[in-house]
């Protein structure tokens, strides 16, 4: 809370937490095992790529001197001098009337300028009739194309895809320098709280927050490990994050943040203050727990119980700390202009972030509709594809206005 005992405006919260963690240390992975870690440094070419001259196609190897004349009625012929397989080694040269026979991945012979498609003639062995030309420079590809000796082929920060590792395997690179990809463990709190596969009655509330969230960790990124349920009871909740701390770069706790009388992580963390409980004005988050915990400070963020509530909290704050352990850049979600199909009212003083559908306009652009019930209606936000971000001054926005979307990965 702000001295003037308003809550906190988003901002200053969220920088406060992120000037807190940083990227874990680098190591250095073998380049497939690095595959979804962040690069910790530039990685260069060693050498050119591609590393020498080589045909792309099978085919004929010639100088577009002697074929340039060729037509489907009157072909020319060529005598083939030989076989160059993708193995070949040895340099071989073209002379004036020549060609060879090439594989794909080929080096090429001295000379070549066009590789003829094996379609394209009568796939002759000792002379061979072209009967159509290709433009100069057909069927090959020259050293150094795609990058030079020590040119970047990709920049710290970057995510290792699985096209990047083609890239980088074909340019001779065998490992990486990378940060490790962040731990993430996910407790939820509550007397109340049951496994899944039931359905919730009085006095019993199915556990959806450490199921969505341990999902939500691994979606951006982290190897993430759902502990389950943890009774409201202070010495079982500091036995398993004694447990936990250990493994995990991050702590992620739902449940037990206000002030009533079963609020008992709030109670736990803030005798030894080791968290920091701050109402936050974010709708419809309300108070978010941050701080470290164990003798290695690993950090924690403590979440609303509201399943509706700790999504939301999770966009807002754990999943750009995720990132920021990760070493990725940027840490927020992309954020697009959007058009309001229709009005919406928003609370006076609070950053709202409201489920949503968004939909790429034809002529560019996109349109913005909010989901039924807001945050508290889990099947709206199970078909949102983005959240509509509400500033602390708006409480009313007429359709057709334009607003701030963060844009929801697609994968469907």
């Amino acid at each position: 809370m702000d001295n003037n005992g308003e809550p906190m405006a988003l901002a200053k919260f969220l920088s406060s937490a992120l000037a807190r963690v940083r990227p874990l240390p680098s190591i250095d992975l073998d380049l497939t095992a690095a595959c979804g870690c962040v690069l910790a440094s530039d990685v260069t070419a060693p050498g050119p790529l591609p590393a020498f001259d080589h045909a792309t196609v099978d085919g004929y190897a010639v100088r577009m001197e002697d074929v340039s004349s060729a037509t489907p009625q009157r072909p020319v012929s060529l005598k083939v001098l030989g076989d160059v397989s993708a193995a070949s080694w040895r340099p071989v040269r073209l002379i004036e009337g020549t060609c060879f026979a090439v594989a794909a991945g080929a080096v090429l012979p001295v000379g070549t300028d066009t590789v003829i498609p094996m379609s394209w003639t009568d796939e002759g062995m000792a002379a061979v009739q072209v009967g159509q030309v290709p433009k100069r420079g057909h069927g090959l590809r020259h050293a150094g194309e795609d990058a030079g000796s020590g040119e970047v082929l990709a920049t710290e920060g970057r995510h290792i895809t699985p096209q990047l590792i083609g890239l980088l395997a074909a340019a001779g690179v065998g490992d990486v320098v990378v940060r490790p990809t962040p731990r993430v463990v996910l407790i939820a709190t509550g007397d109340e709280l049951m496994d899944t596969g039931r359905v919730s009655q009085p006095g019993q509330l199915v556990d959806a927050n450490s199921h969505a969230l341990t999902a939500a960790a691994s979606e951006a990124g982290a190897h993430a490990f759902r502990i389950g349920i943890c009774d409201d009871e202070p010495e079982a909740l500091r036995t398993v994050l004694d447990d936990q701390t250990l493994r995990a770069d991050f702590i992620v706790t739902t449940g037990g943040t206000g002030t009533g009388p079963g609020d008992m992580v709030r109670r736990t963390f803030g005798r030894d203050k080791t968290v920091e409980f701050s109402p936050v004005a974010v709708y419809p988050c309300s108070t978010i727990g941050f701080g470290s915990v164990g003798p290695e400070e690993v950090p924690i963020a403590c979440l609303p119980g509201d399943p509706g509530a700790a999504m939301i909290a999770f966009e807002v704050l754990v999943r750009p700390l995720i990132m920021r352990l990760a070493g990725a850049e940027p840490v927020f979600r992309q954020s697009v202009k959007a058009n309001l199909i229709e009005p919406v009212t928003s609370p006076s003083h609070y950053r709202e972030f409201r489920p949503a559908h968004v939909a790429e306009r034809r002529g560019g652009g996109y349109t913005v509709a909010p989901l039924p019930g807001g945050p508290y209606t889990l099947s709206g936000i199970a078909q949102a594809t983005g959240l509509m971000v509400l500033g602390e001054k708006v409480t009313t926005a007429p359709a057709g206005s334009t607003i701030d979307v963060l844009l929801f990965d697609r994968h469907r």
